[in-house]
């Protein structure tokens, strides 16, 4: 996770830096949130954080190995056919490096303040995803739904690269979406597997199940949480890895084990040590 702004004072330097390490640390991918800003339940000070789709063309313009991925870009801010657009622009930009992972979005506090409906939340990603997921996958589209329409819509120029539909989903029917139109899943944020992974996990399982679809068909992801004590980073709760490179590394692995293909780090701070201080993790796990 590459910062977007906030609290640490990130500036698009620092995430082109962090990019760029990650890129020549040998690190698999580099993924940047979706905010508008962040306001604390306890009216405490606003977060602001920069836009994450034009940062996502800046990465891809400055490197040239790492996959780029938003984790997870909000269907509520940005129409389902112009993101598609967007996403098949970035496939050129980065010669086929763009996931494009998507959710429903959550913080009513960013919808209020520019303008976006705060209802229905699933209800309006349901039509939104089934038509992003047809267009980047060649189709022309025409839907009529409650929230969300397109007429005789395609991609022109068309992606020239498959482009991976990671859906983020935490409850039952998001889960059902994820098992529809997925081509991989995210759930975060962890330290450990804990029994509320081990809870969201089985209900996955139960809508691929329902929806008849091999669960090696759909590439599962985690979030996790890495505190680095050297800079003074330690954990408020039992919410992240705060121990040694080599706990890190077991850890890791443990996810591998449960066949997760990517493992992506919330490094705490952000900041080029902690990108540094992972790759050193993963080479250990891999061995």
């Amino acid at each position: 996770m590459l910062p977007v702004g906030g609290h640490d004072g990130a500036t698009w330097p620092l995430t082109r830096d962090l990019a760029l390490a990650a890129e020549r640390e040998g690190l698999d991918s580099v993924w940047l949130a979706d905010h508008l800003f962040y306001k604390p339940p306890d009216d405490g000070e606003v977060v602001g954080m920069n836009e994450c789709w034009t940062l996502l063309s800046a990465l891809a313009a400055v490197t040239e190995r790492v996959e780029i991925a938003p984790l997870v870009l909000c269907a509520s801010f940005r129409s389902p056919g112009m993101v598609a657009k967007a996403a098949a622009a970035i496939d050129e930009v980065s010669a086929g490096r763009f996931i494009l992972g998507v959710g429903a979005g959550w913080h009513d506090p960013e919808y209020e303040a520019f303008g976006f409906p705060t209802d229905h939340k699933v209800s309006r990603f349901e039509e939104w995803v089934e038509i992003v997921a047809r267009l980047v996958r060649g189709e022309e589209v025409t839907f009529e739904g409650q929230y969300h329409s397109v007429t005789d819509c395609v991609l022109t120029p068309a992606p020239q690269h498959r482009i991976p539909l990671l859906i983020a989903s935490h409850k039952p029917r998001m889960h059902g979406l994820a098992a529809r139109w997925g081509d991989a899943w995210n759930t975060a944020w962890y330290a450990r597997p804990d029994d509320r992974f081990r809870e969201r996990s089985a209900a996955l399982d139960e809508a691929l199940d329902a929806a008849g679809r091999d669960p090696a068909s759909l590439e599962r992801t985690v979030g996790i949480v890495v505190y680095d004590p050297d800079q003074g980073a330690k954990p408020e709760d039992d919410d992240g890895l705060a121990g040694p490179v080599e706990d890190v590394a077991a850890v890791l692995s443990e996810w591998a084990q449960l066949g997760f293909g990517h493992a992506i780090v919330l490094p705490q701070p952000m900041s080029v040590p902690s990108v540094e201080r992972v790759a050193e993790a993963v080479r250990l796990s891999r061995g």
